[in-house]
């Protein structure tokens, strides 16, 4: 698969240009679901773009997935030159460095939209507490409470002056 990815915390690559933190929820797995996402400029920490993403009945898993998905696709908007995808599905990290097999229909199908969107660009995965996920959690949530997707574009609210903008990274 082409993507590079890495999720060993012993042994990091570069620092990435770019963080997505995502996450999925369902209300009653299934129930009523939603993905959100974060894209976080890496060197300050900055919030960049929010998106939440509902999806309907769908499980907490198909959630996390569309969450990392639309994360993805916000992130590669800015032309990074690597990004690291955190999330607090052990499950979905492990499917998408392929040391899992998945065997849903649904998630195949999103994790090859994944690795379609993914192919030729550095990507690392990283597992990281549900206590360190808390913003992506809320773009679900906010999601989940409207029944509707929405995005927030931070950069552009602040006038496209992040620190990504400044070291090159479309804002």
């Amino acid at each position: 698969m082409s993507g590079a990815l890495w999720d060993d915390p012993i042994a990091p690559p570069a620092a990435p240009d770019l963080i997505v933190e995502a996450d999925g929820g369902s209300r009653g797995n299934p129930g009523i679901a939603a993905g959100g996402a974060v894209v976080l400029d890496a060197t300050t920490g900055e919030v960049l773009v929010e998106v939440g993403v509902y999806v309907g009945m769908a499980s907490n898993n198909v959630a996390e997935y569309r969450g990392m998905i639309e994360g993805l696709r916000a992130a590669f908007e800015r032309e990074p030159a690597s990004v690291r995808v955190r999330l607090d599905s052990k499950l979905v990290v492990e499917q998408m460095t392929g040391r899992w097999k998945i065997k849903h229909p649904d998630m195949q199908a999103l994790a090859r939209e994944a690795r379609e969107l993914i192919a030729g660009r550095q990507v690392s995965f990283e597992w990281i507490p549900r206590a360190q996920n808390a913003r992506a959690d809320a773009a679900a949530n906010s999601s989940m409470d409207r029944r509707e997707s929405f995005r927030r574009d931070l950069a552009a609210e602040l006038g496209g002056l992040t620190g990504a903008g400044r070291r090159g990274i479309r804002g």
